[in-house]
């Protein structure tokens, strides 16, 4: 085990590090890149070649990627272009609200998903499982953007029920009912959006599983039909949908940037979009690790739930097999 964790986090490193060039990279070689940022009408041209002297973008990119690297080991994660102003102070708050609002909306998307995938699995075309496949045709089809303006219509400027945008009314930071009910409307966009995927994936994970010999052999033994769902196949059904939960991570920051936007909530996604507008490199290349970090985060605690949730999982020299 031991063994399988160093190899792992050795290549998570590899790929951050991958992932770290090919990002600078792209972002510096893209039109507009952050030299262009001070060649704006109010600023002379000799006045914005000094000024990226300043900051280091006169030198050649392999210089300034090991600057960056260097800095950010130091826990350094740079200054925005414009207003030199520290990017860890900008982002760190941005992203402690992302992570209240996905968090909220995807463990609730899980809480409901999995035993109700579960559920209509033992009751394949019933009732609850068409209602399921509704929700979820309307999760797959419905754009998030639409989604979350139409809630907003309706139940903040119609009836008036709940808060428009933001994450705290004026003068309530902190409060925790005022985040509460400013929570309600975007995490039910999010959850609309998790549910249309897992749901199916719990269904279609332990249909496969229930249709297997071993279950059909504790069945002919007798065994309680509630014994049977959980501690034969629920066990081996959460593994293909352990690997699904790992691998969006990567939705839930697209979902984020989307459903913060509409929402006006103060979070990473929101950040993301308006330095993107206004080309503020720094503050896009810090995100994106970040995001790259957690991806990869993800994907290993998802490795290792593997051997958690199915003992027949060995993890030896050969990495991980059944």
């Amino acid at each position: 085990m031991t063994e399988y964790l160093i190899r792992r986090v050795l290549q998570s490193l590899l790929v951050l590090f991958l992932i770290s060039i090919v990002t600078f990279g792209l972002i510096h070689a893209a039109p507009g890149g952050p030299t262009q940022i001070f060649l704006s009408p109010g600023l002379s041209q000799e006045a914005g070649k000094i000024q990226a002297k300043n900051l280091g973008l006169d030198k050649p990119i392999h210089i300034q990627y090991i600057r960056w690297v260097g800095d950010l080991l130091k826990g350094d994660l740079g200054k925005t272009f414009k207003n030199n102003l520290p990017v860890g102070d900008i982002l760190w708050p941005t992203v402690k609200n992302t992570v209240v609002l996905m968090s909220v909306a995807w463990l609730l998307s899980l809480i409901i998903a999995i035993p109700w995938g579960i559920y209509n699995s033992t009751r394949e075309y019933g009732l609850s499982d068409q209602t399921a496949s509704l929700i979820s045709y309307i999760g797959f089809a419905m754009p998030t953007f639409w989604f979350g303006i139409l809630l907003q219509s309706y139940f903040s400027i119609k009836l008036d029920w709940l808060p428009l945008s933001d994450m705290y009314s004026m003068g309530k930071e902190g409060d925790f009912q005022d985040l509460f009910m400013h929570l309600i409307l975007p995490v039910t966009v999010l959850t609309l959006g998790f549910l249309a995927s897992y749901v199916k994936y719990s269904r279609s994970s332990m249909l496969e599983v229930l249709g297997q010999d071993y279950i059909r052999t504790a069945r002919a033994k007798g065994m309680k039909e509630s014994r049977v769902i959980f501690r034969h196949a629920l066990r081996n059904a959460l593994i293909p949908i352990i690997t699904v939960l790992g691998l969006d991570l990567p939705i839930l920051i697209a979902g984020a940037a989307i459903t913060e936007s509409v929402f006006n909530w103060p979070g990473m996604g929101r950040l993301f979009v308006e330095m993107a507008v206004s080309r503020e490199y720094s503050v896009l290349m810090a995100i994106t690790l970040i995001t790259t970090v957690i991806v990869v985060l993800g994907n290993l605690i998802a490795d290792i739930l593997y051997a958690v949730v199915d003992p027949r999982v060995q993890l030896g020299k050969g990495g991980m097999s059944a």
